[in-house]
């Protein structure tokens, strides 16, 4: 199938995707803030860990899968990537380093499954503002293209 015609329905499933698993970026590190706060053992932490395994595991997973997928496509659809441009470099910057940050989320909400309590509340609002900063980094590297 010519992935030129479907262009228009990639280029949507992708934003969906993307907007799908950005709520979950945002949302994960908030409800560690608040998971930190919690004595270990309460029944407060215990409903976190449901909520954070839910959120990674019903949403935040599959929709990083899907926008995968489907920027795939997109870069595979002849004439939407320009190579010679300067700008995908910056965007394959933000999106690696959106999946490392994603990687990170995962890999301690395992912690907190087992009562590790490595990390601050402060820790956790700062790591908070890093898909803000990359998402912005990859808008504007799609949209704008400064170089």
């Amino acid at each position: 199938m010519d992935l030129a015609l479907l262009y228009p329905w990639t280029k949507a499933l992708h934003l969906l995707s993307v907007i799908a698993w950005m709520a979950g970026m945002f949302y994960l590190p908030r409800l560690y803030v608040y998971h930190t706060a919690e004595p270990v053992g309460s029944a407060t932490s215990e409903t976190f860990k449901t909520m954070e395994r839910r959120l990674l595991r019903g949403i935040m997973n599959p929709a990083m899968i899907l926008a995968w997928i489907f920027g795939l496509t997109l870069v595979m659809t002849p004439g939407v990537v320009d190579w010679s441009a300067g700008w995908w470099h910056g965007k394959m910057f933000g999106f690696l380093a959106m999946t490392a940050t994603h990687g990170f989320l995962a890999a301690q909400r395992k912690g907190f499954e087992r009562d590790e309590r490595r990390y601050s509340g402060r820790f956790w609002r700062m790591v908070n503002e890093i898909p803000t900063v990359l998402l912005i980094l990859i808008v504007i590297m799609v949209i704008v293209k400064p170089f």
